[in-house]
């Protein structure tokens, strides 16, 4: 079930608006790409509270001014389909941060400016994926790969 500002999960009820906002905008990406509603919903809510506290007011204020999510909204899709969900996941370095990023993906799902959180973060995505990791390096060559669609990393 997709959201939108007046038909939302509960769980965002006592949200500020605008990270609610955000959380559903999220959350119905999410659905879109095959998460089911249960990891959805507290990925979109984490996602979006990160978002708020890092943006800068001038984000927050263009952001407002967005129309709100709306159940019929489709989000950008990947060559795969639009399911960023099997995506394999990498890191790399760009705008002098580390990004998480499925492939396909336009943007990433988190940034870092510490390398070894990010990858941190991209080895549980990949492992709850059950999807392949690459790790650059700065300098965009291929650093290490992991391999988590048997398990076995």
């Amino acid at each position: 079930m997709v959201w939108d500002m007046n038909d939302y999960p509960t769980s965002m009820k006592n949200l500020d608006e605008l990270v609610r906002k955000k959380a559903i905008d999220m959350g119905n990406a999410l659905l879109q790409d095959g998460y089911p509603e249960g990891r959805a919903i507290p990925i979109a809510t984490e996602q979006a509270q990160k978002w708020y506290d890092e943006a800068s007011p001038e984000e927050k204020e263009s952001f407002r001014n967005e129309k709100p999510p709306q159940k019929s909204d489709r989000h950008g899709e990947s060559k795969r389909g639009g399911k960023l969900l099997d995506a394999d996941v990498k890191v790399n370095y760009q705008d002098k941060q580390w990004q998480v990023i499925s492939k396909g993906a336009k943007k990433p799902s988190e940034t870092y400016d510490n390398k070894d959180e990010a990858i941190d973060r991209a080895k549980y995505i990949a492992k709850n994926k059950e999807t392949k990791l690459e790790i650059y390096k700065q300098d965009g060559q291929l650093q290490e790969m992991y391999d988590y669609s048997d398990n076995e990393s």
